[in-house]
C-alpha cells in the first residue's frame, strides 16, 4: 500500500512539474524566437544603417569637450591601469576624465591623485558621504564637480561618457560619441567582455550573453523604436538631457536610491523624447568593432551578486519605479517584458530540474514496484518536441552570436556555459528577491560590487 502511494504521488509531481516547466519553456522560446526573427527580416531587408558602420568616417570638427565619469569604490588595484591606458589611448583632443571616490577609501584616492598629478585631464573628485552608498549616489557628486568645474571654465561638455574603473576603452570612441550626440541623445556602444582562459565557464558565459545582446536584441530594440537602455559603460548621453533630468530631480541626474540607473536613464530618456541609439561602428572594413572591454567576474560568487545586482535594479526594484512606459505601446511594453522575465524564468527553470528529478524517481518507484510508468499523453509529447526544437535553436543561436563576436573555439564553450549560466541565474534569484525584500522593509540598497581585474597591457605598468 506504501509504494502505491508513493507511485501516485511521484506520478502526480512528475506530470504536474512536466507541465508547468513545459508551458513556462513554451511561452519563452516563442519569446525569443521572435526577436531571432526579427532580426532576420532586419538583416534580409538590407536597411541602411542608422549610423555610418565605419571609425574613418567619424572626424568631428571642431571637437567638442567631452566630460567621462568613472565611479570608483574599492578599485585601488585597477583604476590607476585604467586611467593610463584611456589616456594613452583616445583619439580626441578635448576631454576630462572625472573619478569619483569616497573619503573613506584612501586608496584610490592615492591611485587617482598619482595619476591627476601628471596629467590635468583627470580630475578627482571626492564624494561628502562614506561609502559605498549607490553607483548613481556616487555619480552625482561627480555631477556636481563637473557642473563647477563648466562655471569656472566657462565651457559647457557636449556630452557625459560613463565607465567603469576596469574598463578597456577604445581608441576611436570619443569620435563616434562627438559626431552622434546632438543628433541623438544617448549612445552606446557594443560591450565586448574578455573571457579569463582560467574561468572560460564563468568569465565566459558574459562574453556569450553579451554577444546576443548587443548583436541582435539592441539592434531589433532600436528598429522597433522601444526605449533602449544604457549599459552603464561605452555609452554618452547629451549634457542638455542631463540637466533636464538633473533639473527635474533636484539637481541630481543620477537617481541615488537604484541600483542599475543606467538602464533606467536609458528608458527617461525616451520617455523624455530622446533618441538614443546603438552604434555599431568597426574599426576598419571587417574589423573589430569599436567598443568596451573588460573582464567580469570569474567566480561563481561573483556573478552571483552581479546578476543578483542586476535582477534587484531591473527585474524587480525597476518594475515598481518605471511601470510600463507610455499606454498602449507594445514595443515598449513587449522590451520591457523581456527585461523583467529573468525572476519568472529562473522559477520554471527550477521546477524544470524538479520535472527531471521526479521523472527519475518515477521510474525508479515504478522499477521497484514492479509496474509499468503511465504514459506520457499526446500533448504532452508534441510540448516536449516543440520545446526540444526551440531549445536545439537556442543552442545554434546562441553559438553563432558568440562565433561571430570571438571566433568558432568560443562558440563551441557556449553550451556548457548555457548550463553554467543557468546554475548562476538560480543562485542569483535567491539573493535578488531577498535583497528586494530588505528594500520594501526600508532597508537602503548598497554598491554590492564585485572585485575587478584589468587587462596586463604591454609596457603600461612603471
Amino acid at each position: 500500500m506504501g509504494m502505491e502511494w508513493a507511485s501516485i504521488a511521484i506520478d502526480a509531481i512528475a506530470r504536474e512539474t512536466m507541465l508547468f516547466a513545459g508551458i513556462g519553456f513554451l511561452i519563452g522560446g516563442l519569446d525569443d524566437l521572435a526577436i531571432d526573427l526579427t532580426w532576420i527580416v532586419l538583416r534580409l531587408s538590407r536597411r541602411a544603417p542608422p549610423v555610418p558602420p565605419e571609425l574613418a568616417a567619424y572626424r568631428p570638427s571642431p571637437e567638442r569637450r567631452l566630460a567621462i565619469f568613472i565611479a570608483a569604490w574599492d578599485e585601488s588595484p585597477v583604476i590607476g591601469a585604467m586611467l593610463r591606458t584611456a589616456l594613452a589611448s583616445f583619439d580626441h583632443g578635448d576631454y576630462r576624465l572625472y573619478v569619483g571616490t569616497y573619503p573613506n577609501d584612501r586608496a584610490t584616492i592615492d591611485a587617482v591623485a598619482a595619476v591627476a598629478r601628471t596629467d590635468a585631464r583627470v580630475r578627482l573628485v571626492i564624494g561628502d558621504r562614506a561609502g559605498p552608498t549607490t553607483k548613481a549616489d556616487c555619480l552625482n557628486a561627480v555631477w556636481r564637480a563637473l557642473c563647477r568645474d563648466e562655471a569656472l571654465d566657462g565651457v559647457s561638455v557636449a556630452a557625459v561618457v560613463l565607465h567603469d574603473a576596469e574598463d578597456m576603452v577604445h581608441a576611436g570612441e570619443l569620435r563616434v560619441f562627438d559626431a552622434l550626440i546632438g543628433r541623438f541623445s544617448a549612445v552606446q556602444l557594443p560591450v565586448l567582455p574578455l573571457v579569463q582562459r582560467g574561468a572560460r565557464l564563468i568569465s565566459g558565459h558574459y562574453a556569450d550573453e553579451f554577444a546576443e545582446a548587443h548583436g541582435k536584441l539592441m539592434v531589433v530594440r532600436q528598429t522597433l523604436g522601444a526605449g533602449m537602455p544604457l549599459a552603464g559603460v561605452g555609452c554618452a548621453i547629451e549634457r542638455a538631457m542631463l540637466g533636464r533630468i538633473a533639473d527635474a530631480r533636484g539637481g541630481s541626474p543620477f537617481d541615488a536610491a537604484s541600483l542599475t540607473e543606467d538602464y533606467e536613464l536609458g528608458l527617461q530618456i525616451a520617455m523624455l523624447g530622446g533618441r538614443g541609439t546603438f552604434a555599431w561602428v568597426r574599426a576598419s572594413d571587417r574589423g573589430p568593432p569599436v567598443a568596451v572591454r573588460a573582464y567580469f567576474p570569474a567566480t561563481i560568487s561573483g556573478a552571483v551578486r552581479q546578476k543578483a545586482r542586476w535582477m534587484t535594479g531591473i527585474a524587480l526594484a525597476g518594475w515598481d519605479r518605471l511601470g510600463w512606459g507610455a499606454p498602449l505601446d507594445w514595443r515598449d511594453h513587449w522590451m520591457r517584458m523581456r527585461d523583467r522575465r529573468a525572476p519568472l524564468a529562473v522559477v520554471v527553470m527550477a521546477v524544470a530540474y524538479l520535472a527531471l528529478l521526479a521523472w527519475v524517481g518515477m521510474h525508479a518507484v515504478h522499477w521497484i514496484a514492479r509496474t509499468a510508468p503511465p504514459a506520457m499523453p499526446a500533448a504532452s509529447e508534441a510540448l516536449l518536441s516543440v520545446n526540444a526544437l526551440l531549445l536545439l535553436w537556442r543552442i545554434v543561436t546562441r553559438a553563432v552570436f558568440t562565433g561571430n563576436a570571438y571566433g568558432w573555439r568560443e562558440a563551441c564553450w557556449s553550451l556548457p556555459r548555457m548550463i553554467v549560466g543557468n546554475v548562476i541565474a538560480l543562485l542569483a534569484a535567491r539573493r535578488a528577491v531577498w535583497a528586494y525584500v530588505g528594500s520594501l522593509r526600508g532597508i537602503a540598497l548598497r554598491w554590492d560590487k564585485t572585485a575587478h581585474v584589468f587587462p596586463d597591457v604591454p609596457g603600461l605598468h612603471p
